[in-house]
């Protein structure tokens, strides 16, 4: 019985979503999980991969669980949180169509880059500190000439294995927000002390976004103007674009399905 399943995991405590020899990955501890409860191996398929120290939230997976281990699928939902370890929390495990597949039948994914401008501990470990000052306005000018369907070799790390680089990118934008803690606590802020990318698209190559965030970056500090992301996207190689930024403060934020 094919069944989804949606959780959420804190990507600083793994070395990325995809199972690997000698690492501790997400989706090694979900199978060891569901092999103590089953006492089979059973593999089970995401929505997409994410990097070493990268987050997610409502991330969907899809998993064949056997039929002779008689289970409801709120209890195996219950059972997988006692056995994981606090780093990931399963939110709900329904069952599915047997034809669902958690990656393929995705047609859209989202990511959120956060940053901040001041010295706050409790942003450090989600959030990528920038010690200068960036220009939001050219930065979204920037980002604008990513929308649409292109090539993105250029932000795809060497040595990918995707039998294509393109991809169809509906939302690119950056805006500034107000952290809760701040609001709770009554802490000071200036406006543009947190800001934060959001971008969508139908599928992302291997650190795709990351090196996107890094490249306008270097539009925000003066560097570079915004048509260079134009030419990056039209002509550019990975060596032509800007150095991907740090990996925890980038989350998977969610999946759109048919």
């Amino acid at each position: 019985m094919r069944y989804k399943i949606r959780l959420s995991y804190d990507g600083n405590a793994f070395c990325g979503w995809q199972i690997q020899n000698n690492a501790r990955t997400v989706q090694g501890e979900l199978e060891n999980a569901l092999q103590t409860l089953s006492g089979n191996c059973i593999q089970v398929t995401g929505a997409g991969r994410t990097d070493t120290g990268v987050s997610a939230i409502n991330y969907i997976a899809h998993f064949e669980f056997p039929d002779e281990v008689r289970m409801e699928a709120a209890q195996l939902c219950y059972k997988l949180n006692a056995i994981l370890p606090r780093e990931i929390t399963v939110h709900e495990v329904s069952q599915s169509e047997s034809d669902f597949h958690a990656r393929f039948d995705a047609r859209s994914r989202e990511y959120h880059y956060f940053i901040h401008f001041r010295k706050d501990p409790f942003c450090e470990k989600y959030s990528y500190r920038m010690r200068h000052p960036l220009d939001i306005g050219k930065m979204n000018e920037a980002a604008a000439y990513l929308l649409g369907e292109h090539d993105f070799r250029c932000f795809e790390k060497t040595g990918g294995n995707n039998l294509t680089s393109v991809c169809t990118v509906t939302e690119a934008v950056w805006s500034t927000y107000r952290p809760t803690h701040i609001e709770m606590m009554g802490m000071d802020c200036g406006e543009g002390d947190y800001i934060v990318f959001r971008i969508k698209a139908n599928r992302f190559l291997r650190n795709m976004v990351r090196a996107i965030v890094g490249s306008l970056i270097e539009v925000g500090r003066g560097k570079r103007s915004p048509e260079w992301i134009a030419e990056l996207v039209a002509e550019g190689t990975r060596s032509d674009a800007g150095s991907s930024v740090p990996g925890n403060a980038l989350f998977f934020s969610g999946a759109a399905y048919k």
